[in-house]
């Protein structure tokens, strides 16, 4: 009797003492990331479960895009490298080499004809050298873009009043060859936005909901551009903007 009373009394300190919850073995690093999520054990009388942690497999595999994405990215990409110039995939057109003058002083040494710049498109494909390529694609990405982002869409094309054309400045009798017969200008009278609607710079110079744009593009080519001429310069500039790429000793001349 005494053996027997003995063994119960141990077996009820062992019960007493018994841990809430059970003992798990440890997790092995199995190569896949965990994430916490509670488990719930069973709990004592009158004491809430608590929650305990246990692995959950989440895949580290990489998302690939399929076959045929894949193949039309790369074709994209030739494409485009097919069409840079000026060593830039920025620029889309083509190059067209010397182009000779029909008078002294006019001419350009080493011709591109640029299609777009920076995914913008020109509404003429304009002959320049390539420092006015570049200088229009600075322009466009850091002014041009960045003033009409909130405007139907954004810009989309640039509308092209002239480019390279062998002529004296403003056509008038006797002045010197323009920047233009050099294949350093080229002038822009108008944005078309993503949704087709076209902002003029003779109309929307003046326009409330227009002019703070222009102006904008106007102040940002002041720099990429040596010459910047404008609805302000003279009665010749009031229907466009005039962008050349002369240097001058005190700096660009912008009106």
């Amino acid at each position: 009797m005494r053996l027997v009373a003995l063994l119960l009394l141990l077996a009820s300190t062992a019960v007493a003492n018994a841990p809430n919850t059970s003992l798990r073995p440890a997790v092995r690093d199995g190569g896949a990331s965990t994430i916490a999520a509670p488990v719930a054990t069973p709990a004592a009388d009158g004491v809430a479960p608590t929650p305990q942690v246990a692995p959950v497999e989440n895949s580290r595999r990489p998302f690939f895009r399929t076959k045929r994405a894949e193949k039309r990215a790369k074709e994209s990409r030739r494409a485009l490298r097919r069409g840079a110039v000026c060593g830039d995939i920025a620029i889309q057109g083509e190059v067209v080499g010397r182009v000779p003058g029909r008078i002294k002083g006019c001419g350009i040494a080493e011709a591109v004809r640029v299609k777009s710049v920076s995914g913008v498109a020109l509404t003429q494909h304009s002959v320049m050298d390539c420092e006015t390529a570049q200088a229009l694609k600075t322009w466009v990405d850091q002014s041009a873009k960045p003033a009409l982002r909130r405007k139907g869409g954004g810009l989309a094309r640039l509308r092209v009043a002239a480019h390279y054309a062998c002529r004296t400045r403003n056509n008038q009798k006797g002045a010197r060859i323009s920047e233009h017969g050099k294949g350093r200008a080229i002038d822009i009278s108008g944005f078309y936005l993503a949704n087709d609607r076209l902002i003029t710079v003779l109309e929307g110079w003046g326009a409330s909901s227009t002019s703070g744009a222009l102006r904008k593009m106007h102040k940002g080519a002041c720099g990429p551009f040596g010459t910047v001429l404008g609805p302000r310069a003279d009665r010749f500039h009031r229907d466009h903007f005039h962008f050349d790429t002369a240097r001058y000793r005190g700096g660009p001349y912008c009106k």
